[in-house]
C-alpha cells in the first residue's frame, strides 16, 4: 500500500463519480451498487459512516460502516455495511485499506466487536475477509454469512 490511498466522504462533488463506481461482472451479485448505499446513508445519517477510497485522485472503490449500538439485530451493531472496490482494481490492498480504516473508527467509537455479512459461493468475498482475521460465528443473516472481528483495546 502507498501513502497515496486515503478516504473522502462523499460529497457534491464526487458523488457522480461514486455512483459510477463498478465492480467486476462476476461479483455484481454479491454486492450492492455504491447508488443504493448512498440512498441507504441518506436514510439513516446518524449510524451510517460512508467513505470513498481514492489512491492519489483516483477514485478505487467504496466503503460504509455502519454504527448503531441500539440496533436489536447484533449484527449490525458494528459493521461493514458495503465495501465495493472497483473493477481491475481488486488484489492492490484497497480492500484491506478500507477494512482496516472501519476497524479504526469502530475503535474510536469505543467498539469491540466488528461484523461485516457475505454471500457465500463462486467469487465470493469471503477468502478475503478470513486473511483480514475475520471469522463465521455460523449465524446467517438473509442467507449471508456473519463475520466477527473482535478488536483488542489499542
Amino acid at each position: 500500500m502507498t501513502s497515496s490511498l486515503r478516504l473522502e466522504a462523499v460529497n457534491s462533488d464526487n458523488v457522480g463519480a461514486a455512483c459510477r463506481l463498478r465492480v467486476q461482472p462476476d461479483q455484481e451479485h454479491l454486492v450492492d451498487p455504491v447508488a443504493w448505499s448512498l440512498a441507504d446513508a441518506y436514510v439513516n445519517p446518524e449510524t451510517t459512516w460512508p467513505r470513498l477510497i481514492f489512491d492519489a485522485d483516483e477514485l478505487v472503490g467504496f466503503v460504509m460502516g455502519e454504527f448503531d449500538p441500539r440496533s436489536p439485530v447484533d449484527e449490525f451493531r458494528c459493521r461493514i455495511w458495503r465495501l465495493n472496490i472497483a473493477a481491475g482494481k481488486q488484489g492492490r490492498g484497497y480492500g484491506h485499506f478500507a477494512v482496516e480504516a472501519v476497524v479504526q473508527e469502530a475503535r474510536r467509537r469505543g467498539q469491540r466487536r466488528l461484523t461485516v455479512l457475505w454471500v457465500p459461493g463462486e467469487n465470493s468475498p469471503e477468502q478475503f475477509y478470513l486473511r483480514l482475521g475475520f471469522r463465521a460465528t455460523g449465524q446467517r443473516n438473509r442467507g449471508r454469512v456473519v463475520g466477527e472481528l473482535l478488536l483488542p483495546e489499542s
